[in-house]
Order: C-alpha cells, then sequence, then structure tokens
C-alpha cells in the first residue's frame, strides 16, 4: 500500500470487526435528515469510532496515507477511504450516508448539492497536468493547442510538433473533481469532444502510458515516469508554479463535513494539517500546503 512505503517501520493494527465500532456519518451539528446518523460528543479514547470518507480520487492517497498514521496513534478509530469521484463524496455526505466528503471542487460548484448544509474543511492544494504517451514526443504545447486537441480541432500530432500519430483522448467520468477542474481552467470552460471516460486516476495514467498516441490529465500526485507531463506556453507543471498561480491548473482539496463535525471526526481532520502531514505525506505526495500558496481562489474563480 502506498502508506507502507511512508511509514515503513509501523506495525499494522489487527483489524477490528465492523460491529465493534460506532460509525459517525455526521457532525454534532445540522444536516442529520433521516436519524441514522449516530452522533456523540463524547471524547472517550476507548470508544471505538469508524469515519467513513468517499469522493476525490485526487484526495485519497493523502487522505489513506494520513488516516494509517492517525489509525496507529488512536487505535480505537477505524477510517475507511475511498473514492467514487468528488461528485459522489459531495452528494453521499449531504445525504448523511457517510463522515466526510472529499472533493477536488468548491460544494458550490456542483449542481444539485446544498452547499448551505456542508462545512469546508480545506486540507491542501493538488496541480493538475495534462499527460500524453511518451512515444508523441511532445513536451510543450500552448493553451490554445490543448484546447484544440480536447474539443476535437487537433488530431494529429504531427500538428503540434510530434509524430505522425492520431491523438486519442481520454477523458474523466462526469462527476470527477479532476475533470470540472481542468475543464475550467486548462480548458477554459471548453466541452471536450465525445471519448473514452476513465473514473480512476490509476486507471488513467495506465491506460495513457499503453494507449499510442493518447492524451489526458491527472493531479500532479499521480504523475510519474510512465507518461510525459507536458508544459503550457513553457510553463512547467511543478508546485511552484502552482503556488503564484502561474500554472493555474489546480483546486483546494476540500473534505466536507455534514454540518459542525463532531468532536471524533474533528480530531482527525485536526491531524490533516498538522506538521506531520503537511511536511510529510503532503509533500511527499504531490500536494502543495495551503501555507505554500502566495495567492487564495474563491468559488467563483476570484484572486486574491
Amino acid at each position: 500500500m502506498l502508506a507502507d512505503r511512508l511509514f515503513p517501520n509501523r506495525t499494522r493494527r489487527a483489524t477490528t470487526k465492523t460491529s465493534d465500532f460506532r460509525t459517525i456519518f455526521c457532525g454534532s451539528g445540522s444536516g442529520n435528515t433521516d436519524g441514522s446518523a449516530i452522533q456523540s460528543n463524547s471524547s472517550d479514547s476507548n470508544e471505538q469510532v469508524k469515519i467513513v470518507a468517499v469522493g476525490s480520487t485526487a484526495l485519497q492517497p493523502l487522505v489513506d496515507a494520513a488516516q494509517e498514521s492517525f489509525v496507529q496513534e488512536n487505535p480505537n478509530y477505524q477510517i475507511s477511504v475511498q473514492g467514487g469521484g468528488s461528485g459522489t463524496g459531495l452528494s453521499q455526505v449531504e445525504a448523511g450516508a457517510v463522515t466526510i466528503g472529499n472533493s477536488d471542487v468548491f460544494a458550490e460548484e456542483r449542481d444539485g448539492v446544498d452547499a448551505s448544509k456542508l462545512v469546508d474543511h480545506k486540507v491542501a492544494v493538488v496541480g493538475m497536468a495534462p499527460i500524453v504517451n511518451k512515444d508523441t514526443d511532445v513536451k510543450d504545447i500552448t493553451k490554445q493547442e490543448l484546447i484544440d486537441i480536447f474539443t476535437g480541432k487537433i488530431t494529429n500530432w504531427k500538428e503540434v510538433g510530434g509524430k505522425d500519430q492520431k491523438i486519442n483522448v481520454v477523458n474523466r467520468a462526469n462527476g470527477s473533481g479532476t475533470r470540472a477542474t481542468f475543464e475550467k481552467w486548462g480548458l477554459d470552460g471548453a466541452t471536450p469532444v465525445q471519448s473514452q471516460e476513465q473514473d480512476s486516476s490509476g486507471t488513467v495514467r495506465q491506460l495513457v502510458s499503453q494507449t499510442p498516441g493518447a492524451i489526458s490529465y491527472l493531479a500532479f500526485s499521480y504523475l510519474d515516469d510512465s507518461t510525459q507531463a507536458l508544459s503550457i506556453d513553457g510553463v512547467e507543471p511543478k508546485e511552484e508554479n502552482v503556488a503564484d498561480n502561474s500554472w493555474g491548473i489546480w483546486s483546494y482539496e476540500h473534505m466536507y463535513t455534514n454540518g459542525k463535525p463532531s468532536p471524533e471526526v474533528q480530531k482527525f481532520l485536526d491531524y490533516m494539517m498538522t506538521e506531520e502531514i503537511q511536511e510529510g505525506p503532503v509533500k511527499e505526495l504531490g500536494y502543495l500546503p495551503i501555507t505554500m500558496m502566495e495567492v487564495e481562489r474563491d468559488h467563483e474563480g476570484n484572486i486574491k
């Protein structure tokens, strides 16, 4: 597992039966609409607590790594981290079906989600970059060329200085926060051409690495040597370029709760912001601590 590489000397905790744990779906504030969520104000360290975090696959590696070390220090917790996309995370936490909804986008940006019910906990920033199969022989394109590729106006890599090879666009599924961010900031809101869609970042990376002429996009946390990340207008997809917004394709990583979180959930959210996590897994996995950002951006895209 990813966290095994980050914490090689840890001892894995024995699995506790799910029935021994009390699942906390909502916070201690408003948002429990059907009575199924279990509330608690107890801080008893012996009480068993289960937290379910669902949503963004871009944020998943960070939350998974953090929960591994957190549970080592707090063995009464069982934390399940699942993907499914930002849209799934937001809708499920709003419905009270999960404890935390992980998202790459603000709740206000997602149609059908009542953001007023949710409390935003920003835990990091992540850049996103277009990636291509290495055999395309392309490393840098203009933003307009990027838009033209994804909208089907450019269909061969030789049109942007690469091989005489057909371009194969791989998109993300609807509901993906990575897709929403990429389309908004990478494509200036343009609608991509119809193409195959994938909802898993890991699957996208594998597909692009194995498919001649393929192009897609990934969060920095998924970039590796199996594909070529593209520069845009000479600007490389690096953390320092995200920090000053010279690389504009980035988003906050949000962990939403339905209302004010309970003390047990808040304890884990606070842990996400500790130096141990912000200076450890956040940086090691390709995210940026929010404190590194030289700019702020709201849900309407306004830069401060």
